[in-house]
């Protein structure tokens, strides 16, 4: 009997970050053919997680470009998904998130009339420009879809606000959660793999930690100077310390340079692989961030997350009340984070909330709905 051919696409940090304990569910059930593709939307940053997730691509179309434009990106992805596609003959295409990657894969797929299940299903912030393209990628997928993996039940809602057929829809968790613990378990095992970090550790011994994330597109230019000079005054106190990955897009490593120069307690360092990443959100105090996904996993290591944007299409942290949504203006950044600092009960009151995104077993529900698709009993 012919095995269901699964093809996964991916092409960022993030997606591989969520999709690797997906493809290892899919795997471990014998009736299916797993094959996968990156893009290389991110060439290096993806890189570090397939490493450690011990994953080698199927297919690496190795896409990336500097400062490629978004519509350069989308049709040398179009192009190359499709033939993937065409030698590969995949029964089902898996797809994750908001990126170009995803969004691709999707119409790709749609145009070989092949199924397509989104993994991470039904965020939205309800204004496409925030964030931006991701928002209107995420709708795209939707209306291709006909496996919707909601992370939670505000997710799915979404998606029947949007008419999609509550039949597809399968509310998961966050397979997030399932990468942060399986990643936890390696570093118990064998802490040499986040080994980086230890000068850090000792160099800010003490002091209460503030791990920084920023890359936005949305906040290039103001809001990114905006958060360099929030930082610098966070920075000037004696009990703080700043230890911030820097992402490598030039509009991030502009400003910061242009505005912090650099300062003692600001440990601008380079962009950590996953088990440091881990690590540095067990060492800090505050996440604070413009990402989605540490929204995700700093919840689950009770670390108060402060949301550098306007809108957040999780809003499931902001109700349970583990992140809070702070905009860009440096005046309330500053007192956000000295709030936090300074004030143990509201501190407390946001690393004790529950983690509305999950309990470490989304991939297995993912693989065995896939399975069914096809008559296929999971383990």
């Amino acid at each position: 009997m012919k095995r269901a051919r699964i093809l996964v696409i991916f092409g960022t940090r993030p997606e591989a970050i969520k999709l690797f304990p997906v493809v290892a569910a899919l795997k471990a059930v014998s009736g299916l053919d797993v094959r996968t593709c990156v893009t290389a939307q991110h060439r290096g940053l993806l890189d570090q997680v397939l490493a450690i997730a011990g994953l080698t691509p199927d297919v690496d179309l190795d896409l990336m470009e500097p400062g490629q434009s978004l519509d350069r990106l989308t049709a040398r992805l179009l192009t190359g998904l499709g033939d993937v596609m065409d030698a590969e003959k995949p029964d089902r295409v898996i797809v994750q998130g908001d990126t170009a990657t995803a969004m691709v894969g999707a119409l790709a797929a749609y145009y070989r009339k092949v199924p397509v299940s989104h993994v991470e299903a039904g965020l939205r912030s309800g204004d496409i420009y925030q964030p931006w393209p991701e928002e209107v990628n995420r709708r795209i997928v939707a209306q291709i879809a006909d496996q919707h993996f909601a992370p939670t039940q505000t997710a799915a809602d979404a998606l029947l606000r949007e008419n999609i057929d509550p039949a597809m829809i399968h509310v998961t968790g966050n397979t997030v959660i399932d990468a942060l613990h399986a990643t936890r378990a390696k570093l118990a095992a064998d802490p040499s793999l986040a080994a980086g970090l230890d000068d850090i550790a000792t160099r800010f011994a003490g002091k209460k930690i503030v791990l920084v994330t920023t890359h936005r597109r949305e906040n290039f230019g103001g809001g990114m100077d905006n958060i360099a000079h929030a930082l610098g005054q966070i920075a000037a106190r004696d009990d703080v310390a700043i230890v911030f990955p820097m992402h490598p897009n030039p509009n991030v490593v502009e400003a910061m340079n242009r505005v912090l120069g650099n300062r003692p307690n600001i440990a601008r360092i380079d962009p950590l692989d996953y088990p440091h990443f881990i690590r540095a959100l067990g060492l800090c105090h505050i996440a604070l961030t413009d990402s989605g996904g540490v929204q995700e996993e700093a919840p689950a290591l009770a670390k108060p997350v402060l949301v550098m944007r306007e809108t957040t299409e999780r809003p499931e942290g902001v109700v349970a009340g583990t992140a809070k949504l702070i905009g860009t203006d440096p005046e309330r950044i500053v007192a956000e984070v000295t709030t936090l600092l300074d004030d143990p009960a509201a501190y407390a009151a946001m690393a004790r909330a529950h983690n509305p995104f999950g309990d470490g077993h989304a991939s297995e529900r993912i693989a065995s709905i896939v399975a069914n698709g096809f008559g296929v009993a999971t383990p």
